[in-house]
This record gives C-alpha cells, structure tokens and sequence, in this order.
C-alpha cells in the first residue's frame, strides 16, 4: 500500500528540502548552545514562542478553524494565524483541508496521512509527496470565506518568515544574541514542533487505548498530551470531533482546552461546543 502510494505521487522537492535544511540547522543549533553560547533568555524565547505557536496549532489551526468547536474574536483569529503561519505547518486553509479529509475517511488511502500507508508515512512520508488531486477544497469552503484565512493563506510564506525567523532574530539582538534566537526560535523549536504534531498522526493512530470507539486507527495516548498542549487524547477527538476539549476528563493535561475555557471569561471565545455527557457514557459502554 505504501509502495503504490509513493509511486502514485511526485515528491514534492520544496517539502524534502525544507524539511532536510531544518532539521539540519536544529542540530546545529544544539551545538551552538553547548559550544559558542548558552543563553536563559534565548531559551526562554524558543520556550515562548513553542508556546504560541504550540497553540496557535491546536487551538487555532485545529479546533477552532477545522472543527469549528468555538469561535474566537478577531484579534485571537490573528494571533492563531501569525503564530500558525511561524509554526510552518501551511496555512490554516490547507491544514484544514489536510485535517478534513483525515476524519473524513480515516485509515482509507484519500486519508493524507493514514497510518495503513505505514508508520512512518503517517509521520512524515506523506509531506515529502505532493498532495493528490483528489482532495475536495469544497470541505473547507466555510473557511475561505473567513478573510483573515484569505489573508494568511495568500500571504503564508512572508509571515511565516517574519513571525518565524525575523522577530525571533530581532528579539535575540535585545540581549545580544541574534544568531542564538534564530537558531533555537526559529529552527530548533520548529523541528521540534513539527515531530510533536506529527505524533498525532502516527503514534496516536498507533499506541494507546480505544475507549470511545473501535471504528477507526485513532487512540487515546495520553503522552503525546504533554508535547502536544492537550491532543493526546486522539480516540476521543475522532469520536467527538466538534467538541472543543481533546481530554474530557478535569484531570486530562489539555492546556488547549482550559486556555478556550478562560478565555470565554472575557468574551475572547464564545459558543463552546461539548458533547453530550449521555453520548460519551454510551461510548464507553
């Protein structure tokens, strides 16, 4: 399955070497840090800035554009798409498509990162392969009305690179290390954060338990939570798409969730969405 599939597509060139130049430099990085400079503040900024664009991922690009589980004033809907944009993961638009098509046909070969195609391709295979034709932009039409989506999606690449490279850059010049910043901030967290959210496609389809429903590849992993600001809890999520909480549970680590909720305090979100507490009882029976 896997062969065919990767003969099916053309790689996709620009993804291969984004992805080998990043994780290149990361390592660089770390040997910067043991070697040249070792800086609290620019480990703080790196630590912040996976923070913000942590949840601009999870909170953003994830439950409020593609799942539409709450909805958000402007001012949030663009730090979501700024941070997003850093987190270089593609645009709201596209990674709500990518999303789209997962849960609507999880583990069947149009899914873009099926782990039936296998582990790995699940992890990363499938971004070093152009996209297939097949996948219906109509799934996100809603989205495309949004134009602060608009905006991101047309302007991706020049506020990726402003809020990923040059902010981080200029921030690191406050304390005199410039090349420090950019190198943790901007590469080390990036790598980092890619594996982490690539880990919900491939462990969490993986490892782990199957509380709410046997219909799907997808589990509840609760590990993965602690990388991922609360998305572990995968099994759940594919039962319960629309639900703006990935852990149910008060005592699930889903820092996502209790971020929306606090925010609803001050009007920020609003129209939080929850299943039914009978739905989840009677999938788990």
């Amino acid at each position: 399955m896997e062969q065919s599939q990767t003969m099916n597509n053309s790689i996709d060139w620009k993804n291969v070497i984004t992805l080998s130049l990043f994780h290149v430099v990361a390592v660089v990085a770390i040997i910067y840090l043991i070697t040249v400079r070792f800086s609290i503040e620019t480990l703080i900024l790196g630590a912040v800035w996976f923070t913000f664009c942590g949840l601009s991922i999870t909170g953003g690009y994830h439950r409020l554009f593609t799942h539409r589980a709450y909805k958000a004033s402007r001012p949030l809907e663009l730090f979501f798409l700024l941070f997003g944009a850093a987190s270089l993961q593609n645009s709201a638009l596209m990674w709500a498509t990518d999303h789209r098509t997962h849960h609507a046909h999880t583990d069947h070969d149009v899914d873009p990162y099926s782990t039936v195609k296998g582990f790995w391709w699940a992890h990363i295979g499938w971004i070093m392969f152009k996209t297939p034709e097949n996948q219906d932009s109509k799934l996100t039409a809603d989205l495309a009305a949004n134009p602060r989506v608009r905006f991101q999606d047309r302007y991706y690449y020049p506020l990726a690179i402003a809020v990923g490279s040059i902010l981080p850059l200029c921030l690191g010049a406050l304390w005199g290390d410039a090349l420090g910043a950019l190198l943790v901030a901007g590469f080390l967290r990036t790598v980092v954060q890619w594996h982490a959210t690539f880990c919900i496609n491939s462990l969490a389809h993986t490892v782990g338990s199957k509380h709410y429903g046997e219909d799907s590849s997808a589990r509840d992993f609760w590990p993965i939570a602690i990388i991922t600001f609360g998305e572990g809890y995968h099994n759940f999520h594919h039962t319960f798409q629309s639900d703006y909480r990935n852990g149910v549970k008060w005592y699930h680590y889903d820092p996502t969730k209790w971020l929306v909720y606090l925010l609803s305090f001050a009007g920020v979100t609003w129209d939080l969405k929850r299943s039914p507490a009978p739905a989840i009882s009677r999938a788990l029976e």
